[in-house]
């Protein structure tokens, strides 16, 4: 049997062999080291190698997606910014002038070495003072799973989650006279449409149609519905995204959605052009959720009078975000240079542990006046969202999480995450009134 390393086993002392010298370049390499996750990486090309913890303070995004900029490794959600020591030197939403908090540092491992070929990692303190010569059959570790949230976390089989509306097809899906399988929280449902509407089996508390989607609620709902006046707007129109499949719980990609200052990072080759500094954020807590309101300047690629010529590419932008728990969103653009407006609809569809529906509906107008967007301007649209979405769903891949940690110490929050902290105070308050419901 290959040796495993020099530690006590069920420990974390002493030093262990994680990978080959030559493997290791300037892209973060997953590795384990007495049961503890790390990702090691040259912060420079032939430079010295450095560990790093698995995971992100802030979000808990594993390191290994992240890239070396300038010497530093860069966490590919918001850009956080890590020296070899496990200085936080950087958080873009704090601006250039933001100094970061101590606990935005990473706990780093007590040692790393490169000896023999190897690179070693000394969890904790040990007093042997450098890494042994290894025998000939020493293999690196296994490659634990980054460490999970402490505390609650909100999954997609919650049992509060019964207790409230979710959208399971799109009406236009659901034919007349005809039937459709569907997921939700790990359950199988069959829908029909007939003469008298549409009904589900297993049954259900109720099924119901609303802004062009059918919804089930499995028991007793609790929570409040998303309102949504430009639906019935005539200065409107609506453009649909195809329904796409996310690997990962809701509540994760409801964050993704309502956070603000990861599009430079995460956006990067779609809308993320700018500063990710985040000044003002106004949060206003209502019945069964919340809105937040931030004033921001947007590249407004979907203009037609950028495109001319005749207004310029940056422009002043109102962005309103409305949330109703568990997973129903609305963002609204206001452009107050053009008066136009853009509402995108999100709601989210928790099908098992491990994979989330999403519904994505963009209703769009000109501005008072003005005439109604054309085809050509909702087609592009749409396909800009769509790419949207699939950078947000690819982070959802690398996140690799059972749910979102609602307990507010898991994870470090900034003034830019006001809208984050408000959606995790919401989802504890909903899952304590599905709690009294069952109860009573």
């Amino acid at each position: 049997m290959a040796a495993r390393g020099t530690g006590t086993a069920g420990t974390s002392t002493g030093w262990y062999p994680v990978a080959r010298a030559a493997e290791v370049g300037t892209r973060p390499l997953p590795v384990g080291a007495g049961g503890a996750a790390f990702v090691v990486v040259r912060l420079r090309a032939g430079g010295e190698v450095s560990a790093f913890p698995a995971r992100c303070p802030h979000r808990l995004v594993p390191l290994v997606a992240g890239t070396v900029v300038d010497g530093r490794l860069q966490c590919p959600y918001h850009g956080w910014r890590f020296d070899a020591e496990g200085r936080c030197v950087d958080i873009p939403s704090l601006g250039p002038a933001g100094t970061p908090p101590p606990r935005a540092d990473l706990a780093m491992p007590w040692a790393v070495e490169e000896r023999h070929g190897w690179v070693w990692i000394a969890p904790e303190r040990t007093t042997t003072p450098s890494p042994p010569r290894p025998p000939a059959d020493v293999a690196a570790g296994p490659v634990p799973a980054p460490p999970a949230p402490r505390g609650p976390v909100f999954g997609n089989l919650d049992p509060s989650l019964k207790h409230a509306w979710h959208p399971v097809a799109m009406s236009r899906e659901l034919r007349p006279g005809g039937w459709l399988q569907v997921r939700l929280l790990g359950r199988t449902w069959t829908l029909r449409r007939d003469e008298d509407g549409v009904s589900a089996s297993p049954p259900a508390s109720g099924v119901r149609e609303r802004f062009g989607l059918v919804w089930l609620a499995p028991a007793e709902p609790v929570d409040v519905p998303l309102e949504l006046p430009e639906v019935s707007d005539r200065r409107f129109v609506t453009g649909w995204l195809l329904p796409v499949r996310s690997p990962g719980p809701a509540a994760p990609m409801a964050d993704t959605f309502l956070d603000v200052s990861h599009g430079p990072f995460l956006h990067a080759g779609t809308v993320g052009a700018g500063h990710a500094r985040v000044d003002s954020q106004d949060v206003h807590h209502e019945p069964g959720g919340f809105t937040g309101v931030q004033e921001e300047w947007f590249d407004n690629v979907t203009d037609p009078e950028v495109a001319a010529g005749r207004r310029p590419l940056r422009q002043l932008c109102r962005a309103t975000y409305v949330y109703r728990a568990p997973f129903q969103l609305c963002l609204r653009l206001t452009f107050p240079d053009t008066g136009a407006a853009t509402t995108i609809l999100y709601v989210l569809q928790p099908e098992d542990a491990d994979s989330t529906r999403i519904y994505t509906r963009l209703l769009l107008s000109s501005g008072p006046g003005q005439p109604l967007p054309t085809p050509a301007t909702v087609t592009a649209a749409v396909a800009l969202e769509h790419r949207v979405l699939e950078e947000d769903r690819a982070l959802q891949g690398v996140l690799a999480t059972t749910g979102l940690a609602l307990d507010l110490r898991a994870e470090l929050h900034l003034r830019s995450d006001r809208l984050g902290v408000a959606l995790r105070q919401v989802l504890c308050e909903f899952g304590a009134a599905a709690q009294v419901r069952r109860a009573a």
